[in-house]
């Protein structure tokens, strides 16, 4: 029997509740005790938690958010906190920690190691950012929540001649604003991975408007500029009013998509048995279908970036 404690930190993902509950329901089953942190890396410091049972994660499959909290957590850089971060795990008795969440996340884990903590990282965030695996907890939800939205915008932009710019989540990584625009038949996608120019987009707009289009859907990865200053260049350049919607938070509401929820699942179960195994410092991902374990310190050497052909693909068909 092994004492393992899980989390959940930085950014909330839906999806989250599964990884969760296939922690606890497979920890369970293998014959351990599963305790839940309450707001991320602040429970292990403030020794905020509980231990779980199969009915502590009843009906949470399909929501959104997390129900132990998360939070985002900076004191945790401070040596002394990770500190007694260490000794509350000591404390209380527990062989590992399994932490959901991203990449600050995982470097908070890697320095919890350090001091003699097991632990094991699943990566939940909607950014799609994490190396070590083809997709995260909550992208997949994230992508069709955006895809949604361009298509309720996409009624309006066409029913009033408008160019619409839709401002998504994505500081370094454009995987959301490429696969909601693929799939959402934008006219243009921008993201951070690829250099923006802002004369080839004019020209998509003018040559969409020349073919007799009435509008003009871009998607924006917020790391590139923000809608309001994309929308003034665009008005500079060809004297053209474009609206502006910026989606923020909605894009990580919601309840999980059938990919996600089955991710989740997948990733969380793994996780029990590897840190069960005393399989420690690793991420449990999913590659070409195949669960996977990485260094944490090979996961964070640099974010996942974006497929360039799926980029290039959506260019050619919206023309």
């Amino acid at each position: 029997m092994k004492r393992i404690g899980v989390l959940t930190s930085g950014g909330d993902a839906p999806g989250m509740n599964a990884a969760l509950r296939a922690v606890v329901r497979m920890g369970i089953h293998r014959g351990h005790r599963i305790f839940a942190f309450y707001n991320g890396f602040r429970g292990v410091v403030e020794n905020d938690s509980a231990e779980m049972y199969n009915r502590s994660v009843g009906d949470i499959l399909t929501r959104g958010g997390t129900i132990i909290g998360t939070t985002r957590y900076p004191d945790f850089k401070n040596p002394d906190v990770v500190k007694r971060a260490a000794r509350n795990m000591e404390l209380l008795e527990m062989d590992g920690l399994i932490i959901i969440g991203g990449d600050g996340s995982f470097r908070g884990a890697i320095e919890l190691q350090k001091l003699g903590t097991n632990v094991l990282g699943l990566p939940g965030t909607i950014d799609n950012d994490i190396n070590g695996t083809d997709n995260t907890i909550g992208f997949d939800t994230a992508v069709d929540t955006v895809v949604g939205a361009i298509r309720k915008l996409r009624d309006t932009a066409s029913s009033h001649g408008r160019t619409i710019i839709i401002e998504v989540m994505g500081r370094k990584s454009g995987w959301i604003a490429l696969k909601s625009g693929l799939a959402g038949g934008a006219e243009a996608i921008l993201v951070p991975e690829i250099p923006f120019d802002l004369d080839e987009l004019s020209h998509v707009i003018e040559s969409g408007m020349a073919r007799g289009k009435k509008h003009s859907i871009v998607v924006l990865a917020e790391g590139v500029m923000s809608a309001n200053e994309l929308s003034d260049k665009l008005k500079e350049k060809m004297g053209v009013s474009a609206n502006t919607v910026v989606l923020g938070y909605v894009q990580r509401g919601g309840g999980p998509t059938a990919n996600d929820i089955i991710l989740a699942s997948r990733l969380g179960a793994r996780a029990v048995d590897e840190i069960a195994s005393g399989n420690s410092g690793v991420m449990v991902g999913e590659i070409k279908g195949d669960l996977v374990a990485s260094p944490l310190e090979e996961v964070i050497v640099e974010t996942s970036i974006i497929d360039p052909t799926l980029f290039h693909l959506a260019s050619y068909l919206v023309h």
